[in-house]
């Protein structure tokens, strides 16, 4: 039975509603800023807020390897060695080179990041283009052709007053529509100052939302966290560092103790008693002698070798192990390394599954931005353009070959006629703007050198032809020998 629109809005709002604790678990370990884990309760009790948590942000570099290598540098129709321009100003216009960046970033920590795509009211050329968390959207998929059924927005404003009222905008195939929360808690349709609906009946067919999902499966089209495998062993080097400044500061001092003196032994400069038995760094641990115990006693001082902390260290970088054969993170990017410093070709072997990882992302979310493109269009233009359903986003290169090594390889695939100019140059990691400006000066190369090649044709037209060259040598005897004979 289908919905009304109030029946979508409910249901998607208790479904966001539903997933919002975990994005906000996921959220707090990118930022570094994740409870505590592994400790025992009787101990974080007794120790309250004298131990602060030592935070192995893991995570946070893990998403930014990812994203790092994940740059998107135009698009291109089908049959066209160039980008298209006005699709890149439609992207330029939108801020998309910074909302990019922030969609990936997001996408990878918190599952998924939506692309909402709408009118520009004071530039109708411009289609509007947001980039949206994944905490103030949620979007639900058609279980028959996997598209999305509907989508909803959240905002909260707050009023002069201190007061806050509730927004959300609801996204449908045929129709948008915004909602205001009222003082009695229920949600109605907003109006505009004449009071009638604000509406938007725009007859796409779709809704105008794309979802930047990570790792997408069949069973989880909303995506996976590229986090999910690494919290345990990031939870795991957080308290083991925790630990590890802990035992610092208790054990890896070395101790004294000293026997047969008293409290009224332990004075400052003024005479005042000062604490000996204290678990504080550079105090002294005193006993007193029994007293009836028959001795005369005397004094004695005992100094403890400290603790060493290489267990600690050792379970860090057995971690870290962990972390990079999951993550796929070269050794280096964890800090650890063999006694024998890596060649410039093991640092990009070991480099490789991180850019197959990259090379992934960039075939899962062109298709997405492509399809931002394909609705951006559309709302400029009203119809479909049928040649955008082949259309193609162009990335940068997410490897890491030195300067020389792309050199190299562009100019022998170029010069062996296997590619043409333009895609050696977008080999060579050159952007399209780049580009571009490479093959204005190229043209303008190329006319100034037929400018003067035909100035100079004209010059030897005008000067007419040359007379033939007298031949010098003719009455000048040979110089070959004669035979006497």
């Amino acid at each position: 039975m289908a919905r009304t629109e109030l029946e979508w809005l409910k249901h998607l709002i208790r479904c966001h509603d539903g997933e919002k604790p975990d994005l906000r678990l996921l959220d707090s370990y990118y930022e570094g800023e994740q409870p505590l884990s592994y400790l025992a309760p009787e101990l974080e009790a007794e120790m309250d807020a004298r131990i602060r948590q030592v935070v192995v942000n893991w995570p946070q570099l893990v998403v930014d390897s990812l994203e790092e290598r994940l740059d998107v540098e135009g698009f291109r129709f089908p049959g066209e060695a160039e980008a298209d321009g006005e699709l890149w100003r439609i992207w330029q216009a939108n801020r998309l080179d910074a909302g990019s960046h922030q969609g990936h970033l997001d996408a990878l920590a918190m599952r998924r990041a939506y692309v909402i795509v709408g009118a520009r009211e004071d530039d109708p050329d411009t289609p509007l283009i947001t980039v949206e968390s994944a905490m103030d959207v949620f979007a639900e998929h058609d279980p028959r052709t996997g598209a999305l059924a509907a989508a909803v927005k959240r905002w909260c404003e707050e009023l002069p007053d201190g007061s806050e009222i509730d927004h959300a905008t609801l996204y449908l195939p045929q129709s948008t529509s915004w909602w205001t929360k009222d003082k009695a808690g229920a949600w109605v349709e907003d109006v505009d100052a004449e009071g009638e609906s604000r509406r938007d009946s725009h007859g796409l067919g779709e809704v105008p939302v794309v979802p930047l999902a990570n790792r997408a499966r069949l069973k989880k089209p909303g995506g996976v966290s590229e986090l999910k495998a690494v919290i345990p062993l990031s939870d795991a080097a957080c308290k083991i560092a925790t630990d590890m400044m802990v035992s610092a500061e208790y054990h890896a001092t070395p101790r004294r103790v000293a026997f047969g003196f008293g409290e009224e032994d332990f004075q400052d400069q003024d005479g005042r008693p000062v604490s000996a038995f204290s678990r504080i760094i550079g105090r002294v641990w005193a006993t007193e002698r029994r007293r009836g115990s028959g001795e005369d006693g005397g004094a004695d001082v005992v100094q403890f070798p400290e603790a060493q902390l290489k267990n600690f260290h050792d379970t860090i970088n057995q971690l870290a192990r962990l972390v990079a054969s999951l993550a796929g993170l070269p050794p280096h990017f964890l800090g650890y390394s063999s006694e024998n410093p890596a060649s410039a070709d093991a640092i990009r072997s070991s480099e490789s599954r991180l850019v197959k990882r990259a090379e992934r992302r960039q075939r899962e979310w062109g298709e997405a931005w492509e399809q931002v493109m394909r609705l951006a269009l559309r709302i400029r233009d009203g119809v479909w353009d049928p040649r955008v359903m082949s259309l193609e986003t162009i990335w940068r290169d997410a490897s890491t070959p030195t300067v020389a090594q792309k050199a190299d390889a562009a100019v022998k695939l170029h010069t062996a006629k296997i590619v043409p100019l333009r895609q050696t140059r977008e080999d060579m990691g050159y952007t399209q703007a780049q580009i571009a400006r490479m093959e204005e000066a190229d043209e303008a190369a190329a006319q100034s050198a037929m400018a003067r090649i035909l100035a100079g044709d004209l010059a030897a037209l005008e000067a007419g032809p040359k007379p033939p060259a007298e031949d010098e040598d003719e009455d000048e005897p040979t110089s070959e020998p004669v035979d006497a004979a």
